[in-house]
């Protein structure tokens, strides 16, 4: 199993229960061990689009998962959260994105990890100091 560090967000609707439900389907998914979560956090968006703020926060997991599998476990809990993906930073119901898997560096189209933005968001770096991580 191996540590990971997963970053949740939401800006559409009923953010908490979005984050809840995001939560709940990690603690159903096969090979994923839900630890623990940071404070969930009031955020401005980073986007040029108009939208609301969202909440969001820093998730600790376990995982047996290959990055790949477990970028497209993440993928298809957003896409069951009613994410559309049709506007790069658009609104969105919840986002779950891979910030660390273990100590491992991936350099991919579809994924890069650790996340290349994370020194960018005091969010996630708030995240990860509650969790230790940081």
């Amino acid at each position: 199993m191996v540590t990971c560090y997963i970053g949740i967000g939401s800006n559409i609707g009923d953010r908490s229960k979005f984050i809840e439900n995001a939560i709940g389907e990690l603690k159903r998914t096969k090979e994923i061990n839900y630890k623990r979560s940071s404070s969930i956090y009031e955020t401005e968006p980073v986007s040029d689009i108009p939208q609301g703020k969202f909440l969001n926060g820093v998730l600790e997991i376990e995982t047996g998962l290959a990055p790949k599998a477990l970028f497209e476990a993440l993928n298809k809990i957003e896409k069951k959260l009613g994410r559309v993906r049709n506007l790069k930073n658009a609104p969105r119901t919840v986002d779950l994105d891979i910030l660390y898997y273990g100590d491992e560096t991936i350099n991919e189209k579809e994924l890069m990890v650790p996340h290349p933005k994370i020194s960018e968001r005091e969010f996630v770096l708030r995240g990860l100091r509650e969790l230790g991580k940081a």
